[in-house]
């Protein structure tokens, strides 16, 4: 036998025992996935559905959902302390809206024990009182409850201007209050995005409630609808107001235009 022939043998014989490895390696199948670790998980309770202002809750209005155990807050309601929360927070009145999926939170709760909604969500110390109002002092049926609101007082002294013209003094008498109700709807309706009304009660200090009330018997009221973005400004308007003395403003009489100098 001549050596080509040999060589030639010795590759197939090589070739072939490469092939028979690998063949065996791949009746064993795929390497098994590395087991995937588990992240700890708790049972919150979130609202199965949207839930209104002064809504009342039920049991059907809530359900338990697994949560991240580290995403969760201490004040939410986990089913580890407290297995029977669905009734025993059923009953409770919804001092803000809740979103279906949102977790339950005693802080936007509230116990009626038999009193009346509006005594329910009042915080402790505020007073509710209500006033009229229209589409003209009312910021045209666009004032929703729990929207916050400027009350604007203005007077008018009929022939005081050396002219015998009339006076109109406008003034801000109360700031950043919360609305309450339009008429008696506590929430939106039906997807309406504008409550017209003919009564607005507002959620006042003591004080502020005596103010109000004295401005009834003196002027005109109307409210004005503040931007969102400013809810959470303090603001001391005691010796501020949007209109001042000695300001001019224009006072229509008859239908004819002038303007006028507040008077100091």
């Amino acid at each position: 036998m001549n050596t080509a022939r040999i060589v030639v043998l010795t590759i197939a014989v090589g070739a072939g025992g490469v092939a028979a490895y690998l063949a065996s390696g791949s009746d064993k199948g795929p390497a098994p996935a590395e087991p995937v670790a588990q992240m700890p998980t708790v049972d919150v309770l979130v609202a199965r559905s949207d839930i209104g202002l002064g809504q009342s809750l039920k049991p059907d209005d809530l359900q338990w959902q697994t949560w991240p155990a580290s995403s969760n807050s201490n004040s939410f309601i986990r089913r580890g302390e407290r297995p029977d929360a669905t009734t025993q927070v059923a009953g409770s009145i919804a001092r803000a809206p809740f979103i279906a999926g949102e977790p339950i939170r005693e802080q936007k709760l509230v116990r009626a024990d038999g009193s009346g909604f509006m005594a329910a969500i009042l915080p402790t110390g505020m007073r509710a009182i209500s006033t009229e109002i229209s589409p003209e002092t009312g910021a045209g049926g666009f004032i929703l409850p729990n929207d916050r609101v400027d009350v604007i007082l203005s007077k008018r002294e009929k022939g005081a201007d050396k002219n015998g013209a009339d006076i109109v003094n406008s003034e801000i008498i109360l700031t950043n209050v919360r609305v309450l109700a339009i008429d008696q709807a506590p929430k939106e309706k039906d997807g309406q995005n504008a409550v017209v009304g003919k009564t607005v009660t507002l959620e006042l200090k003591p004080e502020q409630a005596e103010t109000l009330a004295r401005a009834r018997q003196t002027g005109t009221l109307a409210l004005a609808l503040r931007s969102i973005a400013d809810l959470n400004m303090v603001e001391n308007r005691t010796d501020e107001h949007v209109s001042k003395r000695g300001e001019s403003v224009n006072v229509v009489r008859y239908g004819v235009s002038s303007p006028t100098t507040m008077q100091k």
